[in-house]
């Protein structure tokens, strides 16, 4: 696929050349609205004041009683916002990029103060580390939409912009799983708009939470939180971490259109309200892959990558109903990687190759309700279907037997049915409650089978259905404005073979001073097994099978998290955790009892081991710091340190580093933007990212007896003792971003080198010789894209 991103990058680098001709300049404005709401209860906050800093005149103005309010005449660049109202914290939002062709709508959410009796505190403006979430004390942290697209090689997916914080890396640089400190990446999950998606992604495999290529589209994306551990009693089933992101809202007063080139493929997005006398809006965004668009204008490509997906998202906000909002992400993609297309010298192995053939298909529905009791009282309730299919079909061949032989495949799909509810309290400045149930019915289908000594072996051939039951509450008080407490509690039941789990949570901020922080979180987290492993067959001697590991116990983790922020300046944040880990209830087996379920997640797929028993262990602890520099005076920079270890207990019980034990991750990652012109409607952009993180361990392939019994044999006695090389890897930006009278275009183009010591992208052993080949995919690779927005 490689040759053909070179294909499509040179294209975009030659439309956006032809977009950098100098024109006459002029002094271009813009129109700045949106609403202000309380932070806890959402409430609207009528008058409050919204200032544009640095301009002459002053330009302001207040909210009206349904918290919206409109600034006009804002110059288009990187503008500052002022909010405040009367018991609240000041907000800043800094640097917000105005454009030309596309109204900046806001939504502000202010955090109301505790005053003490007798004495009025005066807090300092807002800190930008902290989360949306305000029962998230600790290890989470809030980013925007502009952060997804500004880091250099994070090809506008989140899940790569991530991996450029503390604790995080990438499981591997042809997908997007990630690994937080040091779990499998199986352990991720994934919200949007409140539903939970299991993967979000082209090319998925069951089981993974990553892929290729982002089913999640930037251009509909909300600012958004990311956590890390020790997370509130409102995210269950999830033991390393959790993105909870959000899709904003449609203009709901002017229709807008934009068009994209690039990576993700070529885009199509519009907006605007569905009727003028009304506050209701849509927004909805259509992507096709370039390269099968190339493909099929008859360019020769060795890989053809074919996937389509379409977001959107509706809003209907009534008088005194309530809000009404559908959300819709759905996605296919297919791909055909054909060594039998390929010359011998090209292949992995000169003497016989494969053929793979993979599909994936993932929808998400959700219709959502939000009540408005009174300001502080509200009840929000989802809707949600969520089906996903994948399909695997490989073609072996050899010289001696050129005829296609299949000895793999697989057509399994899921579908899970959700309701979802939780009633929100105020009470007041220093009380919150929420108390939420969920309840998710599954209904499944697996069926795979491989070619194994002799006969085909068929892992999985099951349907079934099951359902999932989660009810928490958690609690935040405040004791004043320097000390937050939080209190949870989640059970967990999963039907299926009911098991259950209660789980306490337990938060503490400290604030030292209006710059400092101190951070404590605890919290038992536990997590159901990959839906497909239930129901992995074991063989008997007759040709039957029986399923061995439906009696699987939920896996568990004890978290433990000290954390200290110091916010230097007002865009200068120094930040340092400190965590444990205990992983207990884990599924191992004594067949192979070096083997753990914490170490899937490594490859495209989970291993189907059967016969697995709840009894290994696991931890793992860390330091990570972080030096961050909000973008101001026309830059930004983020440093960032992991150190860490990752080990678990296997049937045996003998500790050993997990496959995700790196020990280390550096990342460093910055740009500059440099307005040009009169009146700076033009901006070049400038940035850099350099990663450094410490080999893998990995299982060695035992090469005699793979050669004796003409099967893949690992050497499970040497499990985890060996490691990859050290990782490397550099990305350099630049681009231009232009606004224009009636519309603005926006060109990107990354190129990354990979060294020597980079994510062994292909570790395989010829059955036939015993010859291991490692392929590293080195070099440089270019990625540029291209957007319109009018």
């Amino acid at each position: 696929m490689l040759e053909s991103c070179y294909k499509i990058s040179y294209t975009i680098l030659f439309l956006a050349l032809l977009n950098l001709q100098l024109a006459g300049q002029e002094s271009l404005k813009q129109v700045v609205r949106g609403k202000v709401i309380d932070n806890v209860s959402g409430a609207s906050l009528p008058g409050a004041n919204i200032f544009l800093l640095n301009s002459d005149p002053p330009l302001g103005a207040a909210t009206n009683e349904d918290g919206q309010f409109e600034l006009l005449n804002v110059p288009v660049g990187r503008e500052s916002f002022k909010i405040s109202f009367i018991g609240y914290q000041t907000l800043i939002l800094d640097n917000i990029i105005v454009t030309s062709a596309k109204e900046l709508v806001l939504k502000v959410e202010l955090e109301e103060c505790v005053i003490t009796v007798g004495e009025v505190k005066i807090v300092a403006e807002y800190q930008k580390d902290q989360p949306l979430n305000s029962m998230a004390l600790v290890s989470a942290r809030s980013f925007t939409v502009e952060e997804t697209n500004k880091y250099a090689g994070s090809y506008g997916d989140p899940s790569r912009m991530v991996a450029n914080y503390a604790g995080v890396v990438s499981s591997r640089d042809n997908r997007n799983d990630i690994v937080v400190r040091g779990n499998s990446p199986m352990g991720m999950q994934y919200r949007v708009d409140g539903i939970e998606i299991s993967n979000p992604n082209h090319y998925s495999a069951l089981g993974t939470t990553g892929g290729p290529v982002s089913l999640l589209n930037t251009n509909l994306l909300a600012n958004s939180d990311f956590l890390t551990g020790a997370f509130p009693a409102q995210y269950g089933n999830a033991m390393s971490g959790v993105f909870d992101l959000k899709l904003r809202n449609g203009n709901n007063e002017k229709r807008e259109y934009w068009g994209q080139l690039g990576w993700n493929g070529l885009e199509f997005g519009l907006e605007g309200p569905f009727s003028k006398k009304s506050q209701a809006s849509y927004m909805a965004a259509y992507r096709y892959s370039f390269v099968d668009i190339l493909y099929k204008l008859g360019l020769n490509l060795p890989e053809v990558a074919g996937y389509q997906d379409l977001s959107f998202k509706f809003s209907f906000p009534t008088k005194k109903a309530g809000v009404f909002k559908l959300t819709g992400i759905g996605g296919t993609s297919s791909i055909k990687i054909a060594d039998s297309d390929k010359d011998q010298d090209k292949r992995t192995f000169d003497t016989h190759g494969e053929d793979i053939h993979t599909g994936s298909r993932m929808g998400v529905l959700g219709l959502s309700h939000i009540y408005f009791f009174n300001s502080t009282a509200s009840l929000k309730t989802i809707l949600s279907v969520n089906a996903s299919e994948v399909t695997n079909k490989v073609d072996t061949f050899s010289i001696q037997s050129p005829g296609h032989f299949t000895w793999a495949g697989e057509e399994s799909s899921e579908n899970k049915y959700s309701f979802f509810t939780v009633f929100s309290k105020k009470f007041d400045a220093k009380n919150t409650l929420d108390a939420g149930f969920s309840f998710d019915h599954y209904q499944v289908n697996y069926a795979d089978s491989q070619y194994y000594k002799g006969s085909y072996r068929h892992f999985t051939n099951s349907t079934g259905s099951f359902n999932l039951y989660r009810t928490y509450v958690q609690w935040q008080h405040k004791f004043s404005n320097k000390w937050t407490s939080y209190f949870g509690g989640q059970y967990l039941f999963f039907q299926l073979n009911n098991t259950s789990s209660i789980e306490p949570r337990i938060g503490l901020k400290w604030n030292l001073a209006p710059e400092q922080s101190l951070n404590l979180g605890i919290g038992l987290h536990s997590q159901t097994q990959p839906r497909m492993m239930y129901f992995v067959q074991s063989p008997l001697p007759d040709s039957k099978y029986i399923l061995t590991n439906k009696q699987m116990g939920l896996s568990k983790s004890w978290q433990f998290v000290l954390g200290y922020n110091y916010l230097i300046k007002e865009y200068i944040l120094f930040k340092a955790e400190t965590y444990y880990q205990y992983l207990y209830n884990v599924p191992v087996t004594q067949q192979f009892p070096q083997y753990s379920i914490l170490n899937e997640g490594t490859e495209f797929f989970v291993e189907r081991q059967d016969s697995l028993v709840n009894e290994g262990l696991g931890e793992n602890f860390g330091l990570e710091l972080t030096l961050e520099k909000f973008f101001y005076r026309n830059y930004f920079f983020l440093f960032t340190a992991s150190l860490f270890e990752s080990k678990y207990n296997g049937y045996e019980g003998v500790s050993r580093s997990t496959s995700f034990n790196g020990n280390y991750v550096f990342n460093a990652v910055g740009g500059y933007e440099l307005p040009i012109g009169k009146y700076n409607n033009r901006v070049l952009i400038f940035g850099l990212r350099i990663t450094w993180a410490g080999g893998r361990p990995y299982v060695p392939y035992d090469q005699e007896e793979t050669v004796k019994q003409g099967e893949v044999v690992y050497d499970w006695d040497r499990a985890y003792e060996e490691r990859y090389d050290d990782y490397f890897r550099s990305s350099f930006r630049f681009g231009m971003r232009r606004n224009r009278k009636k519309f603005n275009t926006e060109f990107v183009f990354d190129l990354q080198y990979r060294s020597n010591y980079t994510y062994v992208y292909l570790y395989r052993i010829d059955v036939t010789t015993g010859e291991i080949v490692k392929n590293f995919k080195m070099g440089f690779y270019p990625n540029a894209t291209i957007r319109i927005q009018f």
